[in-house]
């Protein structure tokens, strides 16, 4: 069990599903959700969270005001929990989340975007190719000014963010978890000169 941590939706209680997925933990989500509260990124957004677990990345930005979110998760089971999540959160008078029950490659393939903030959480035994070949495929769908961020366990090979025209603005590890924030390179230079890598 894990909760909607602020907005409009704050304190709803989501389920988690049992086995197959790796939710987020509540230390990770506050830090990202201050770091991205405090860039104004959230507001307005149209969010893609991609291999999303409970939901709980995605429905926290449209409690936090963002204007749309599509959550993609391939197991059925994830999938009508994650449904089950968003109907919870929209008790709160909040846009539904549009679940999707696919692969993140067969998604990828046929949406259109263009999206402002992009969640990647993937597992930790995707290899290193499909986590570039997300990337590559979601490179069309985002706004010039998008945001992308990918969690990984620290010990992972670093996202190929060139390969998808990315250049990476933040890093921030917190225990065995890392986050890299990246932008389309034509406005990650004018965004966040300097990329920050912190540790704790």
């Amino acid at each position: 069990m894990t909760r909607i941590i602020a907005g409009r939706a704050g304190g709803a209680r989501l389920d988690v599903p049992s086995s197959g997925t790796r939710p987020t933990s509540d230390r990770v989500r506050e830090s990202l959700f201050g770091g991205l509260d405090s860039a104004d990124v959230i507001i307005g957004a149209r969010v893609l969270d991609l291999y999303a677990g409970s939901g709980a990345l995605g429905l926290e930005t449209l409690s936090r005001g963002a204007a749309s979110a599509d959550l993609v998760e391939q197991g059925r089971t994830a999938a009508g929990l994650i449904r089950r999540n968003a109907a919870t959160v929209a008790k709160a008078g909040l846009p539904s989340a549009r679940v999707h029950q696919s692969s993140v490659r067969a998604f990828l393939q046929r949406a259109t975007g263009p999206y402002d903030l992009v969640f990647s959480d993937p597992p930790y035994d995707l290899d290193d190719a499909a986590m570039t070949a997300d990337l590559v495929g979601l490179a069309p769908l985002l706004a010039p000014d998008a945001l992308v961020i990918v969690e990984r366990a620290r010990r992972s090979t670093p996202p190929d963010l060139d390969a998808a025209g990315l250049d990476l603005i933040r890093e921030k590890s917190y225990g065995d978890t890392t986050l890299w924030w990246a932008q389309p390179a034509a406005r990650a230079d004018s965004a966040q000169p300097d990329a920050e890598s912190q540790s704790r």
